[in-house]
């Protein structure tokens, strides 16, 4: 399974910013679409990525404010990347890895979508699924065979 299938069932519905927002309209996006990120774009680039992770260390350093801080202050501004052709079990193993649940997924220098750990684990638990229903159908319908008499 690659990054595209998954997009394909997740869609591309895709939520931005940019890095002179306010970080207060990032998390106002976040809760308004109940998603744990998004895609910091500028002029068209993908500059960054910020999610409820820096967020939270921000407000964890300002003592429960998010004051005036700008996106571009607290994003990452050097986010992996994977594109719609990378296998599933690689974006396992990097987000793994790297300790990251949003990779935005890039066509060159497009930005074709996010796909977060949640859309992982539910795309291959489908295909677990899937599989497993298979082998139940081959076996239930698995022919008879002749006994051997010697």
């Amino acid at each position: 399974m690659k990054v595209s299938d998954i997009l394909r069932v997740k869609g591309n519905a895709l939520f931005t910013v940019t890095p002179e927002n306010t970080l207060w309209l990032a998390v106002q996006s976040m809760a308004e679409n109940d998603i744990g990120s998004v895609v910091v774009m500028e002029r068209g680039e993908l500059v960054g990525m910020l999610t409820f992770r820096e967020v939270i260390k921000t407000l964890y350093s300002n003592q429960g404010t998010l004051g005036d801080q700008k996106v571009r202050n607290v994003m990452d501004d050097a986010p992996l990347t994977v594109t719609p052709d990378t296998d599933v079990n690689e974006v396992r193993r990097l987000m793994l890895d790297k300790h990251v649940r949003y990779l935005p997924v890039m066509e060159g220098r497009t930005l074709m979508g996010v796909i977060s750990f949640y859309d992982v684990a539910k795309a291959v638990l489908e295909e677990q699924s899937f599989e497993n229903r298979m082998l139940k159908a081959y076996i239930r319908d698995w022919p008879e065979q002749e006994s051997v008499s010697g």
